[in-house]
């Protein structure tokens, strides 16, 4: 379900969301606060929401805001795994294998990506926040998942946020 979310286009997206334009305060003078330029996005049916309030452009604050939203959705929305006879999907298993050399800027702000980083932290969470066990689960080594995981620091933050919350040691 929640991949459906992640992969669709951005106007599909926002379809989904309860859209709020605001005038936002902060630097950018008399421009800044005469148009409702910011952008906040609530998904219907996560409850997830992002804003987009860098620009003067309320198109790009939307645009930031969507791209904000789809990261909050594959961060904070898990989905349960059986881990028992559990295999990964041909999408997980193809971004696990091709580690962090692909992982440019721009691959970061894709549906693709973020559907496979919710996925990966679906099976960590299910095995405990293990990094040993869940590497071996995914036929990689210890190191080159905590580097996948760490590669995006967003990503980084949310899987030692979920390690302190066990009050387990943060990956470094």
């Amino acid at each position: 379900m929640r991949a459906s979310f992640l992969l669709a286009s951005d106007d599909a997206l926002i379809a989904q969301c309860e859209v709020d334009r605001y005038r936002a305060s902060g630097p950018g003078g008399q421009h800044r606060n005469k148009t409702e330029s910011a952008v906040r996005l609530r998904h219907k049916l996560t409850g997830v929401s992002a804003i987009g309030e860098d620009s003067r452009s309320q198109s790009e604050n939307k645009l930031h805001a969507v791209r904000r939203l789809r990261a909050a959705i594959a961060l904070d929305v898990r989905e349960p795994v059986r881990l028992d006879g559990w295999t990964p999907s041909p999408r997980l298993a193809a971004f696990v294998a091709a580690g962090t050399a692909p992982l440019g800027a721009k691959t970061r702000l894709t549906g693709e990506y973020w559907a496979s980083i919710a996925e990966l932290l679906d099976v960590l969470v299910a095995g405990g926040l293990e990094i040993a066990a869940t590497a071996q689960r995914l036929g990689v080594t210890t190191g080159a998942l905590s580097k996948l995981l760490l590669h995006d620091e967003q990503v980084g933050r949310a899987v030692n946020d979920l390690r302190r919350a066990k009050q387990m040691r943060p990956l470094r």
